[in-house]
Order: C-alpha cells, then structure tokens, then sequence
C-alpha cells in the first residue's frame, strides 16, 4: 500500500517502509482496542440483562449500572494491556480524563437506549439489547478516538523516534549513490 506525501519540490512520493510499521502498530493498537472493546461489551451486555432480569430498575438505569461497571473494567484493560507503553507519568490527569470522555460515551450510548425506549416506546428485551448494542458501537468509535488522542498519549521519545528511523530510511537509498570524481579544485 503506498502512502503519498507532497514533498517540497512539488511531486508526490510514496513514504516507503516507514509508513507499513506505522501501519502495523495502528492496526495492532485496534486490534488490542477491540480485544478489550469486546471483553467489556460482553460484560456490559451482561450486567445489563442481568439487573434487568433480577431488579426491577428501567431499561435505562440498569443500562447505565452496566456501562459504569463496564468502564471500570476497561481502564484496567486498556492501561494494562492495550496502552501499557504509553506515558504513566500523569497517572490523575489520565484517570479524570479516561472518566470525563467516558461519561460522554454513557451519555452517547444511553441517549440511543432512551430515545428507542421512551421516543419510539421500543422496550422489548430484544429491542432493548439491539439499541444498547448500537449505542455501544457509536459510543465505541468516540471512546477510541478520545482515548488515543487525549488519555493515553504516546511518550513523545517513541514517535520522535520512529519518524527519525522512517526518515532515514527513505533517505538511504538516496544518500548510497556513489559520486563521480570531480577534477581537484572543483567542487559541486
């Protein structure tokens, strides 16, 4: 897969290999993203049908008790597994964050349980669990992006890093031309 970039002199060119390690480690970072995503859906899911079965809560409080349980066990995932390399310097700054982007994604995936439960008074178990489920998936794609971008950063030494070996990468082959003998006295 080529990558393109607009270098300074006007034409495109593809990134090379730096680009297919960069590719690699976002798609190891989904993957890790997803392996605890699905661990906690499932036990959001089961929370959810198990207060619904056992209490006599509403549709949207004991979906609400699921995503809190749900959300504490995907910090301990996510900052144990999916972002254990990232920066454990600011460990407060990051569990306010975590928590503040996370109450987002309740609200975001409890207002889709409401609006079918209460707006179109779809309330049957299977109804119930179809749009908890769609509101997880669209809580999901903004708990991912804000928790890349904001709570768990990368330490800026490994991207330094990684953009300095890609570049030296692409600049190798370049750099291994062998030069032509100049006559003494002349020089390009």
């Amino acid at each position: 897969m080529a990558w393109l970039t607009k270098p300074t002199d006007g034409g495109f060119h593809s990134m090379g290999r730096g680009s297919s390690g960069l590719l690699r480690r976002y798609a190891h970072e989904v993957a890790k993203f997803g392996a605890v995503g699905g661990a906690g859906l499932l036990v959001n899911l089961g929370v959810f049908n198990l207060v619904r079965h056992v209490t006599d809560l509403q549709v949207v409080r004991a979906s609400v008790i699921a995503t809190v349980i749900a959300i504490a066990f995907n910090y301990v995932g996510f900052r144990y597994f999916t972002y254990r390399d990232r920066d454990k310097s600011g460990r407060t700054k990051e569990l306010t964050l975590f928590l503040l982007f996370s109450t987002v994604g309740l609200v975001i995936e409890n207002g889709v349980l409401y609006t079918a439960t209460y707006g179109f008074h779809w309330d049957s178990p299977l109804q119930s669990n179809i749009f908890k489920f769609l509101g997880i998936g669209v809580a999901t794609l903004f708990r991912f992006w804000s928790y890349r971008t904001w709570v768990f950063r990368a330490l800026p030494a490994r991207e330094t890093v990684a953009t300095a070996e890609s570049f030296l990468e692409e600049t190798a082959p370049t750099q291994r031309r062998r030069r032509t003998p100049q006559p003494a006295g002349r020089r390009p």
